[in-house]
């Protein structure tokens, strides 16, 4: 017994001491992505830095920094960024500064703003189809994937592209439009939407891979795709896709920060509300001794505290952020306005979860049917506010 721990001990010994410093793991593939980036974000300074001011500056660095990071951790978002900056690059190509190119064959059917979004939005039910297919399948022959759940990934890494390449090119054309008036494409309900569709999908990409829950893609995916109902209906019925001028209260810098980092954060609480709700099935299985199709309801919860921790960490810094703007713009940093008191209520909902679990050990249903309804309490803080209530945010109006 003793030489067993004295073994187990050793190699346990030897595991840390082969542990390296996290910049010692990286490869030689992921010093040129940083170069990559690093030349890109220069390029983009020296080429249109006459549209920038210091801060705008400032966020272009931050965001290169933040985006080699992020390939060093999640190492499919090298080529993701690589790729989606390539397009985006050619369609500004294919433009030439002449916004009436937009009929050519590849603008018009692939890399104009509109096509890639619409590709986006044709993927999303490609995908879906593929992972309950799959799941079903693997779920007949007992298998943990196969091609079916493949094609559904393959087809999220897609349509996250396609939705990011097209808010690029949207940035791009909005300056084409107006060239004293361009401005980063989260201006809109229609522009934040696809920024939620790209986050989340990016943000259930890396949790599959880093779990493998592939079989849980329907549940996200099935979200995601009542989101783009929304986005179409939008699109036909308002016309939102048409780019407008920015209105006097979002222009400001602090919206090219505030915005993403909220948008971060409900891609997570809808992500994990999606995972509460597969948990509850696995949970009904796992009760009446059945052998269930999904993953087991510990592992789903696991990944559904990641991705809530993950959430409110940036919605607590876009909440911030957002304190500050207000500041800037209003003179104080909060005033109750309906907006603001519900995005306290959402903070406050997921503060209350993270405690109950870390702290009070609470697990099962009870935070699985929390995190479902917290996905109606983000929904309201985030369109029925806008809807309903009228306020100091009511330029975010349907």
């Amino acid at each position: 017994m003793n030489q067993t721990i004295n073994n187990t001990g050793k190699l346990s010994e030897h595991a840390l001491l082969a542990h390296k410093p996290f910049l010692r793991r990286l490869n030689v593939l992921d010093w040129l992505f940083a170069l990559a980036v690093a030349v890109t974000a220069v390029f983009a300074q020296f080429h249109v830095g006459h549209h920038m001011d210091i801060y705008e500056v400032v966020i272009l660095w931050f965001c290169a920094a933040s985006a080699v990071l992020l390939g060093w951790f999640f190492k499919p978002l090298r080529w993701f960024t690589v790729v989606s900056v390539l397009l985006a690059y050619g369609a500004v190509q294919l433009y030439g500064g002449d916004i009436a190119r937009a009929d050519r064959f590849l603008l018009k059917y692939f890399l104009s703003s509109q096509s890639a979004i619409m590709w986006q939005c044709a993927t999303v039910f490609l995908a879906l189809f593929c992972y309950i297919a799959g799941a079903f399948t693997a779920n007949r022959r007992q298998t943990a994937t196969n091609t079916l759940l493949g094609i559904g990934t393959a087809l999220t890494w897609v349509s996250a592209l396609a939705g990011f390449t097209g808010l690029l090119v949207r940035w791009h054309e909005s300056y084409l439009l107006r060239p004293d008036a361009g401005h980063i494409p989260v201006s809109n309900l229609y522009e934040v939407f696809i920024l939620f569709l790209v986050i989340t999908a990016l943000m259930y990409l890396y949790y599959e891979s880093k779990f493998a829950v592939q079989k849980l893609g329907g549940f996200v995916l099935s979200f995601m795709a009542a989101v783009v109902v929304f986005v179409l209906w939008y699109s036909l019925s308002r016309e939102a896709h048409a780019i407008q001028p920015l209105i006097p209260a979002l222009q400001s810098w602090w919206m090219k920060i505030h915005v993403p980092a909220n948008f971060i954060g409900y891609g997570a609480f809808c992500i994990s509300a999606m995972l509460g709700i597969a948990e509850l099935l696995a949970i009904r299985s796992e009760n009446a001794g059945k052998k269930s199709w999904l993953p087991d309801s510990q592992t789903i919860e696991e990944v559904m505290y990641k991705a809530i921790a993950v959430g409110f960490l940036f919605f607590t810094i876009a909440t911030i952020l957002g304190a500050l703007w207000a500041a800037d713009a209003w003179g104080r940093y909060w005033s109750w306005d309906p907006k603001e008191t519900w995005a306290f209520i959402v903070w406050l909902n997921y503060a209350v979860w993270l405690h109950m679990r870390l702290v009070a050990g609470w697990r099962g249903k009870v935070l699985a049917w929390w995190a479902i309804i917290g996905l109606f309490i983000t929904a309201f803080a985030f369109i029925g506010v806008n809807m309903f209530l009228s306020g100091l945010h009511s330029y975010g109006t349907l």
